[in-house]
């Protein structure tokens, strides 16, 4: 089985679940030691400590920081305690930038239309029943896996009280768009990157695709495709290549918060080439590959993994 150098390191921005998680798991089996950076309440901790044990148990070396990564302290404190970790030979390989911290209020209100309910009402008609009787059938075979039946059942509830504005947008931004380069550029500064490293981030079809409640989120895609792209060109020259993902619907608790998210897997999930949605598991291994020493003429590039989702 292939075995990364002794040496390297990943940073893993996100990294106690979801994508982050995967990632972590993945690499640490080949041998990748692991700088993991997260923001969870005390009361989740019972349930990611044992994740965390798991990867130790690999044999990699492994710290943990549950800390604010957006702010500067938090991020001082991450590098100050790596770099003592790294030692002479240590170096950081990778950087994956898995943060999902995203405001996703809508822009205007938004009013439901009624139009699967009077499907719905036609259905019962037709069959001679009544019409709670085929709401309530529709609704559970597409709670039970019906995907087809997502226009039948009831639009999605929006919040209709609070709308984005001027701050919502910045603070998801700078999340979610422009944080990875003040990473890159600190460790850049301590001279902790391999002569071959790689800045990694993730985005997703909201990119392009106008999903309700998505809006800031979307904007912060954008800006984090751009600087990637400046990343690329920019710090080249100096060993580091730098690519964005583009991870087809999956199932984690980033995409449970998406108002909606009933609909769009069920959309995604239909229109899939391969009938499923995407899984953290299957973005781990594609970021597996981006790691490897064959990977190095990528850089700048979107790199679709969805099975196909996107062209279906």
């Amino acid at each position: 089985m292939m075995k990364f150098n002794p040496d390297f390191w990943a940073i893993i921005i996100g990294g106690s679940s979801g994508f982050g998680l995967a990632t972590a798991k993945k690499l640490a089996a080949h041998g990748m030691n692991l700088c993991i950076v997260h923001r969870d309440r005390r009361g989740a901790m019972s349930r990611i400590t044992p994740d965390f044990e798991k990867l130790k148990s690999t044999g990699v070396n492994v710290l943990t920081f549950n800390l604010d990564a957006l702010c500067s302290d938090g991020r001082t404190k991450v590098l100050d305690t790596l770099t003592e970790e790294l030692g002479k030979n240590g170096r950081i390989r990778m950087i994956l930038h898995a943060v999902a911290f995203g405001n996703l209020k809508l822009l205007a209100p938004y009013h439901a239309s009624g139009a699967p309910k009077s499907i719905r009402g036609k259905i019962a008609k037709e069959a001679g029943t009544s019409a709670q009787l085929i709401d309530q059938i529709v609704d559970n075979s597409f709670t039970g896996g019906a995907d087809s039946l997502y226009t039948l059942v009831d639009p999605p509830e929006y919040n209709n009280s609070q709308f984005l504005d001027k701050n919502d947008f910045a603070h998801t931004i700078q999340a979610m768009g422009s944080n990875i380069v003040e990473w890159v550029q600190d460790i850049f500064n301590r001279h902790l990157f391999a002569k071959d490293a790689r800045a990694l981030s993730l985005t997703s079809e909201g990119n392009a695709v106008a999903w309700k409640g998505y809006a800031a989120v979307a904007a912060a895609k954008a800006v984090l495709e751009s600087v990637s792209r400046a990343m690329a060109v920019e710090f080249a020259p100096y060993g580091i290549r730098s690519n964005v993902i583009q991870a087809g619907v999956t199932d984690t608790a980033a995409l449970q918060a998406i108002p909606g998210n009933r609909h769009i897997k069920a959309n995604a999930a239909l229109r899939n080439p391969f009938g499923r949605l995407t899984t953290p598991e299957d973005v781990a291994d594609v970021i597996f590959l981006l790691c490897q020493d064959e990977a190095a003429w990528i850089n700048g590039s979107l790199i679709c993994v969805d099975g196909g989702e996107r062209i279906a």
